[in-house]
């Protein structure tokens, strides 16, 4: 294939333009934002979870606490209502079966205080807890916020400069002929690099130096001949810097 000397030697450029058009894509998917993002993601799925189980402990536990002030209050009134039996009946037995039940509420009252104690010490231990996972996923969250306040920033920024170069790479192989145009991107596809500058003997595309049979095969090259790496397959672009 045979291309002028001027667009061959635009080449570079159009690789210079794709090379940093592929690490700003790179970038863009690596920012460190992002994988901290990610990170905070399952921590705080963790901490919403545990978050889930302490509100459920603190609801079973005032359903609870609810379940004893309504029995304390049921005693209560039983105990009301055979005091005042009692102070009105003039039956023994009547009085003895009164006193005897009295005791029993008492008992039972006795008891049902001293577990509404222990379900209120528990309710202060959940709320302890849930204050500190409530901090937790709070201090998670401000990162996470904060996070993405800067990851955006950065992908705005990435994505304002590949806007440019993209719009010079358009300009440059816009001044390419097809034919060398889709060998450069065939060979910038299939090997990862198009293009590359021949300098003291040494191509840039492999960033090694040619055997001297390889170049005495490209020096008998014409100038507008379109030479390929025998290493890295790319496109050999010759200048006064190429050592020929």
């Amino acid at each position: 294939m045979k291309a002028p000397v001027s667009e061959q030697r635009s080449l570079l450029e159009l690789q210079a333009a794709d090379t940093r058009l592929a690490q700003l894509n790179h970038k863009a998917k690596n920012l460190p934002q992002q994988k901290r993002l990610d990170e905070l993601a399952g921590q705080i799925g963790a901490v919403s979870h545990r978050l889930a189980a302490v509100n459920g402990e603190l609801e079973d536990a005032q359903l609870e606490i609810s379940r004893v002030e309504s029995d304390v209050e049921v005693v209560a009134t039983r105990m009301k209502r055979d005091r005042s039996r009692l102070e009105t009946s003039s039956s023994t037995k009547d009085i003895q079966g009164l006193e005897h039940e009295i005791a029993s509420l008492e008992k039972r009252q006795s008891d049902l205080e001293d577990i509404e104690l222990a379900v209120m010490e528990r309710i202060d231990d959940i709320n302890a807890r849930l204050a500190l996972v409530t901090e937790e996923i709070g201090i998670f969250t401000a990162e996470r916020d904060a996070l993405q306040t800067d990851r955006d920033a950065a992908l705005a920024e990435i994505t304002h400069e590949r806007a440019g170069v993209q719009v010079s790479r358009d300009l440059i192989a816009g001044g390419i002929g097809d034919e060398l145009l889709a060998l450069y991107n065939r060979q910038r596809e299939r090997y990862g690099i198009g293009a590359a500058l021949l300098t003291r003997g040494i191509s840039m595309g492999s960033n090694v130096k040619l055997h001297e049979s390889d170049l005495a095969k490209i020096r008998l090259a014409a100038p507008d001949d379109v030479v390929l790496d025998p290493d890295s397959s790319c496109i050999l672009v010759r200048t006064e810097e190429s050592g020929l």
